[in-house]
This record gives structure tokens, sequence and C-alpha cells, in this order.
């Protein structure tokens, strides 16, 4: 089962549709749901305050240094979720809940 704070590849639409990884954000508790929320992540770095800079771990699966692009909030159906290839660590995904919070006009 896919949980918060997995990161998984996708496909998304538009010029975001390569394969890329993505950052699951929703929450456990929707595990029930044909659906999950996440953030497609890139290597293309910008100079974003409310990107969430991850550096590749083995924890993570990343390859090279990445951004959550929290600004690209998305939600795909979970069969078109590629299976987890890793974790983000706790401080990291605290990060991305202050950015999202930001970016969505929650604070």
């Amino acid at each position: 089962m896919t949980r918060r704070g997995d990161l998984v590849t996708v496909s998304l639409q538009g010029d975001f549709g390569k394969p890329r990884p993505a950052l699951v954000v929703q929450t456990d508790l929707l595990d029930a749901l044909p659906t999950l929320i996440l953030c497609p992540i890139s290597s293309e770095l910008r100079d974003a305050d409310f990107r969430v800079l991850l550096q590749p771990t083995p924890d993570n699966g990343l390859r090279l240094p990445s951004q959550v692009m929290v600004d690209k909030v998305s939600t795909l159906p979970r069969s078109k979720v590629g299976a987890a290839f890793g974790h983000v660590e706790a401080e990291s995904l605290r990060k991305v809940d202050r950015a999202l919070l930001l970016v969505l006009g929650l604070t």
C-alpha cells in the first residue's frame, strides 16, 4: 500500500507528462480512495523558496538533488501510480507541509 511520504513514479498530463518521481502527500486516512494526491519532483532546480530540496539518499532512492514541486499538486488514480521506490524522511515531509500551506494560502 502506498503511504504518505512515499516516492513513486508517475506520468502526469501536459508539460509534466514524462515519467518522473512524485511525493505522496495525501493522508493515510484516505487509503480507501481510488486516487492519490501527490507533488511531482524535478531534478531541474529552481530558485523558489516554496520548492523543497531533497538530496539523494539510500532511503529515498533519488539519483540527483531534486525539488518537490508543491506548486504542481496533482491527483491521480492509484492505477496510474507506480510502486513506491523510496520514502522521504520526517523533516523533509514537514518542510513540504509548510510549503503546501504557503502555496495554498492556508497561512
